[in-house]
């Protein structure tokens, strides 16, 4: 699966999945090569998919066969680049920095994360770089990819362990 934007500042882009284009919002900042933790950029390279969380209270199970978990009001995600969990889950209340994956808006109602300085991390790299639900209003995000609730359905009953996702530079 290939993202493709129309130039490295765009904030938006589309996911080809087989002969299918699904259009995302990207990182404030477009795409980089050299992604840093806060820099609201989205990373450029081949990410390996993960797993995928989703809001049981809020919407169904996703039909997948990548690893699944129901979000907890207690889920985190540590931002923190000196901690030892850096872009790791963690339970919340946490002693450092971290992203609350319990959230007010439908966000990430459906989150699929990406082995972004996931496995082999580096310190202010960037952390929690994900495919999630895009806000009605289309805005770009944080560094992540934002669809719409019924395109990140299809591109989840696409993905099978193993798979990834290019963010072309």
């Amino acid at each position: 699966m290939v993202l493709r934007t129309m130039s490295a500042s765009s904030t938006d882009g589309w996911l080809r999945v087989a002969n299918r284009y699904f259009p995302c919002q990207l990182g404030a900042h477009g795409r980089t090569a050299r992604k840093k933790e806060g820099d609201g950029a989205t990373p450029i390279g081949n990410w390996p998919v993960v797993g995928v969380y989703y809001r049981a209270d809020r919407i169904k199970r996703p039909h997948t066969s990548l690893p699944i978990k129901i979000i907890q009001p207690s889920d985190g995600w540590c931002d923190a680049p000196l901690d030892r969990n850096y872009n790791r889950p963690v339970t919340l209340p946490y002693p450092a920095s971290a992203e609350q994956l319990w959230r007010t808006d439908h966000a990430y109602d459906l989150v699929v994360v990406l082995d972004y300085n996931f496995s082999r991390r580096a310190m202010h790299k960037g952390s929690a770089i994900f495919l999630h639900l895009a806000h009605d209003d289309k805005r770009p995000t944080a560094g992540c990819l934002a669809f719409n609730e019924r395109d990140l359905r299809q591109i989840l009953r696409q993905l099978r362990p193993g798979d990834w996702i290019r963010i072309s530079g």
